[in-house]
């Protein structure tokens, strides 16, 4: 994918990560926190029960790094399947005889469209994974 392109994919993605963690992620981290604290708390709790209520603590906000983890793991999925489809297109072309410059010119109007159709698509990935971080039981 040209430089530009990827830029362009990688701001809004970090823009949106950065989002998620300060609105979210965040606050899920303090709680986990406090809630480790006060598992440390049970004095007459044996090591293992401690151990074993340090990690409820951490269960949501495992999960929740799980979630984005995926989420963003598919969005750079289907944008690879997207550029390999451009690279083919343009392969398809130049066999055909077509010369540097127009192989060229399709590539980036191709991967132009691709990385368009991707950003365009980061607004309901966010809603989805605010509404999932959301229903995570605390």
């Amino acid at each position: 994918m040209a430089e530009a392109h990827q830029a362009r994919v990688q701001s809004v993605i970090e823009d949106m990560v950065q989002k998620l963690e300060r609105d979210h992620i965040r606050k899920m981290q303090g709680r986990m926190f406090k809630c480790s604290a006060e598992c440390c708390e049970h004095s007459t709790d044996s090591m293992s029960q401690v151990h074993h209520c340090i990690d409820r603590c951490h269960t949501p906000l495992a999960q929740a790094q799980g979630l984005v983890t995926s989420e963003l793991e598919k969005f750079q999925d289907r944008l690879s399947r997207c550029t390999m489809h451009c690279n083919d297109k343009a392969k398809d072309l130049f066999d055909s005889g077509d010369k540097e410059p127009a192989v060229r010119a399709l590539m980036e109007s191709c991967v132009g469209s691709c990385v368009d159709d991707h950003v365009n698509l980061i607004p309901s990935m966010t809603r989805r994974l605010k509404d999932n971080l959301d229903s995570i039981p605390q």
